[in-house]
């Protein structure tokens, strides 16, 4: 029988009922969560993606606050921006879409948002919190893995969890969320110094490809039922589609839907979450402000 499809969009339908609900709570006490994109450079992929997000905060009850600078801005002139941001009021949550230009240090800039309005969870306070089992804002992506894993019944109690990749984006901080006791899994991170990456994705009771390499991951790699959520998003040339390419996952996905449980499709799977979790954080940011 064919893998159950994790309906990401649904999922993520789900969630954003939820902030609705919270953000139409704080609106009754007079607060509007706010938001703060920062965007430097007319990369076209941060361009989509932060009108995306910005679209996003209209529709449930957030608002965005725009930043967009050229691509030659000073470091410092973006730093004083960050500080500007970390001191109004009105902005709960702060978001500076990577990547940055070469000349800018990305690390240091992170490291000047301030933690309480770190709604993407890259700041070394936060990702710290992380790792000693107190966080306060997880990073996006994995929050949203955890969530389509749990929203869709899969079990996860000693479950063996196998991540290939070891991104500070994705890999990293996922494996810290699916240690911890409310998931419980065990796991394994695999990376390009790993030895027969095969086997170990065989044995995974849910299996995360985050590497972006399509066809990284094929159905013989797979263990029957296992969960995999595919973070992978590749553009392959297809001359039967109109634009002349699609994207796909990590995963062959006609091979591995038949022999898993649940699986993810891409798109369509993790990505609808990513941006529906920074919308969770900055909530959640606008709540401690107020003391909820």
């Amino acid at each position: 029988m064919p893998a159950q499809i994790i309906d990401g969009k649904k999922v993520a339908e789900e969630i954003r009922a939820e902030i609705r609900v919270k953000t139409t709570r704080l609106a009754t006490a007079g607060v509007v969560p706010g938001l703060a994109v920062i965007l430097v450079g007319d990369n076209p992929a941060s361009l989509s993606y932060v009108t995306a997000k910005e679209k996003a905060c209209g529709e449930n009850g957030l608002k965005s606050f725009e930043h967009r600078l050229p691509a030659d801005v000073s470091e410092a002139k973006l730093l004083e921006l960050v500080r500007s941001c970390n001191e109004d009021p009105a902005v709960h949550g702060i978001l500076v879409q990577l990547p940055l230009p070469a000349h800018i240090d990305e690390s240091k800039v992170i490291a000047a948002i301030s933690p309480g309005k770190d709604v993407d969870g890259f700041t070394p306070s936060n990702i710290g919190r992380l790792v000693l089992d107190d966080p306060l804002f997880v990073p996006c992506t994995p929050a949203g893995i955890v969530e389509l894993i749990k929203r869709s019944g899969v079990p996860t109690d000693g479950a063996h969890a196998v991540i290939v990749g070891r991104s500070n984006i994705v890999g990293r901080p996922l494996m810290n969320l699916l240690i911890r006791r409310s998931v419980n899994a065990t796991v394994t991170v695999c990376h390009t110094g790993t030895k027969d990456l095969a086997r170990h994705c065989r044995d995974a009771d849910i299996l995360v490809p985050c590497v972006g390499r399509a066809g990284l991951i094929t159905g013989d790699m797979v263990k029957p039922g296992a969960c995999i959520i595919d973070v992978g998003v590749n553009q392959i040339d297809d001359p039967s589609a109109k634009r002349g390419h699609r994207l796909v996952g990590d995963v062959v996905f006609d091979e591995a839907v038949e022999r898993a449980g649940w699986i993810t499709p891409v798109p369509g799977g993790v990505g609808p979450m990513t941006i529906t979790m920074l919308l969770w954080n900055t909530v959640l940011a606008a709540e401690l402000g107020r003391g909820a």
